[in-house]
This record gives structure tokens, C-alpha cells and sequence, in this order.
């Protein structure tokens, strides 16, 4: 079976998590989390990056197993998931063109997820799960990587996540 293939358990993941702590230890309880379950199942990179209000890019938070870029601008798959406030699943990064912002050049595909702190209220940043592997992620991964999110109390349901970007 291939890598890209392999079954990823967000399950599992989720019962490991508690809603506790402030958001930056829940974040990276999450990474944590994710990294332990999904780092031998096709995926190189996990990590957050966060929106502050009045800036105009984004600003790396907990992460593992690597450096990535910091800051990044809106215009990579990261901003638009945010702007948009949908989830986006890049199944390869060479279709994004210059809208791709390349930390790791052996990246790609990869899938984003934005996380609100309310109801109405705009994306406060994103989950980026990367791969070095292209078509790895799935409307499957969206589902479960949010759900992860929705457990770890870092952002609470939104109706459009199932009406997700793909490229």
C-alpha cells in the first residue's frame, strides 16, 4: 500500500486530546498529537500559523518536526484558507503557482484548516498539514483534522467546512 494511501486515525488522535491550557498549549497538544499519529503515514509537516488583527500576514505557532517559513503573506494556500474561511486541500502545489509559498521544496501536496474562536467571528489561523507526497489529503483528512480541532477546543463547528476548496 502506499504511503499516500495509509489510513490515518484522527480517532485515535482525538481521544488523546483535552480542551486544556490556554490556546498555545492546546495548539501544541494538537501538533503533538498529530505528529505522533500521522508522521509515518505520508505527512512531513504539521503545524499552525496565526492571524493577529491589523496585520497582513501570517505568523508561525507551534509546528513540528521543522522550521518553516515566518511570516508568510495572504496569498499562499494558508492565507486563502483563511481569507476564505474554508478548508483547501492543494492535491499538488505546482497547480497554486506563484500562490505557493515553498518552506520545504520536496512539499507537495498539502491540507489547511481554519479555526475559529466563534461563531461569526473571522478564522483567528490555520492547521497546515503538508506532504511530500501529491493527492495526499482527501475531503476524509478535512473531516478529521477538524474534528481534531473541535475536541482540542480550538475552533467550534462551522456548516462550510464540508464545502471545501480543492486545487
Amino acid at each position: 500500500m502506499p504511503v499516500a494511501a495509509a489510513k490515518r486515525d484522527y480517532d485515535a488522535v482525538r481521544t488523546r486530546l483535552r480542551p486544556e491550557g490556554d490556546r498555545t498549549a492546546r495548539m501544541q497538544a494538537v501538533v503533538d498529537a498529530l505528529w505522533s499519529e500521522l508522521h509515518d503515514k505520508g505527512v512531513s509537516w504539521v503545524g499552525f500559523y496565526l492571524k493577529f488583527p491589523d496585520a497582513d500576514e501570517l505568523i508561525l505557532g507551534p509546528r513540528r518536526d521543522k522550521p518553516a517559513c515566518s511570516p508568510i503573506a495572504l496569498f499562499g494556500a494558508c492565507g486563502r484558507s483563511l481569507l476564505s474561511g474554508k478548508p483547501l486541500v492543494v492535491t499538488d502545489v505546482a497547480n497554486l503557482r506563484a500562490g505557493y509559498i515553498a518552506c520545504d521544496p520536496r512539499d507537495r501536496s498539502e491540507v489547511v484548516i481554519p479555526a475559529y474562536g466563534g461563531e461569526g467571528e473571522a478564522p483567528w489561523g490555520v492547521l497546515d498539514v503538508d506532504s511530500h507526497i501529491a493527492s495526499s489529503f482527501s475531503r476524509e483528512d478535512v473531516i478529521g483534522l477538524t474534528r481534531v480541532l473541535e475536541a482540542a477546543g480550538l475552533t467550534t463547528p462551522q456548516p462550510r467546512f464540508l464545502d471545501f476548496d480543492q486545487v
